[in-house]
């Protein structure tokens, strides 16, 4: 009976009796391919248009045989590297190609896998015969839940979230929130820092000035625990074309409330959260807020006569002892009321009144 080959590896197959002192050589060499198979490495340089087939040699070392393959080489357009059909086989495949087309390892009648034209990652696959196909063992996407045992280490590379993604602690609720805006330009950047300086939480992108927005939710409020420096700060105005003689003041969007209008009555002042939120639940025992009320006089003039908080006429402690007893002619005058609230639903409120003519 004469030797045979087997069909994945291309082993030598020896029948009993045969190869009289050359049973050895053809042992050793089979071990050889083993080996090759299953630690075997190996460089190829891919043709630019045409790519590559590896090859099976029955009986003798080749480049198909190799675990892990590296494909090297410039290329100028698509490429396949192809698996002769009927071998079975798994491969670690690095594409290490030069050139913005894509690479298909297949076998030579069947699919295959294919890196994109900017993937130059390494994939594990296998050739069942008939298809190569991925194994998808380099995506973390197929362990429905991986673990790391050491520190991720992203190589330079990006960690992309989907909209609405998470970062989460080990009960699975959200420290970090991700939305997209799918025009985004602009984003934060955070950059630590050596001993005496301070890190920082900035915002970048391409646009030349652009805001950052630090959004409470409600009416909850971004609270700066310890000592604040600003070096620029701008207070929301309402303007305000058209007088009334019942202002309300809405504290959780405004600071200044300016009226372009004359004034043709005396007016009271009622400070409010918003249309929504009582002052009262805007603000917890123990803080204040100043906002402002610029009345326009002319030659016949009007005052504040009545303050509120939510609705409710209080007493202010008015600068100088007394409240006003009148405004000021062809005068911008500014009210100003500093509301502490001291126990639930209890204000005691600062008020002033200035001349700008």
């Amino acid at each position: 009976m004469a030797n045979s080959t087997s069909a994945n590896l291309k082993l030598t197959v020896q029948a009993t009796g045969e190869n009289s002192g050359t049973w050895g050589q053809i042992t050793n060499t089979n071990l050889l391919i083993l080996e090759q198979a299953i630690g075997g490495y190996s460089a190829i340089t891919v043709n630019a248009t045409t790519g590559a087939t590896l090859t099976f040699s029955n009986g003798a070392l080749s480049n198909g045989k190799d675990q892990v393959i590296k494909l090297t080489g410039t290329i100028t357009g698509n490429i396949d590297v192809v698996i002769p059909d009927s071998v079975e086989k798994t491969y670690i495949i690095e594409n290490g190609t030069s050139g913005a087309f894509t690479v298909t390892v297949k076998t030579s009648s069947g699919s295959g896998v294919t890196w994109a034209a900017t993937d130059k990652g390494t994939k594990m696959v296998y050739s069942n015969g008939t298809d190569v196909v991925d194994t998808a063992f380099t995506d973390l996407s197929s362990d429905i839940s991986p673990q790391l045992s050491g520190i991720l280490d992203t190589n330079g590379n990006d960690i992309v979230v989907d909209t609405g993604g998470a970062i989460e602690d080990d009960s699975n609720n959200e420290y970090i929130k991700f939305v997209k805006t799918a025009s985004a330009v602009n984003e934060i950047s955070i950059t630590n820092q050596a001993t005496g300086s301070a890190p920082s939480i900035a915002a970048t992108g391409d646009d030349t000035n652009i805001d950052f927005n630090l959004t409470p939710k409600g009416i909850g409020r971004v609270t700066l625990n310890g000592n604040g420096k600003i070096q620029g700060l701008a207070e929301k105005v309402n303007v305000n074309g058209t007088y009334t003689s019942n202002i309300n003041i809405d504290t959780n969007t405004q600071a200044v409330q300016l009226n372009t209008a004359t004034a043709n009555a005396n007016f009271t002042v009622n400070l409010r959260g918003d249309g929504s939120n009582s002052l009262d639940a805007s603000m917890d025992v123990g803080e204040s807020i100043t906002v402002a009320y610029v009345n326009k006089n002319n030659n016949v003039t009007y005052w504040n006569t009545t303050v509120q908080v939510d609705g409710v006429t209080v007493t202010p402690v008015w600068q100088g002892g007394a409240a006003p007893t009148g405004g000021n002619t062809t005068s911008n005058d500014v009210y100003t009321y500093t509301a502490i609230k001291t126990a639930a639903s209890t204000f005691t409120v600062l008020a002033s009144q200035t001349q700008f003519a």
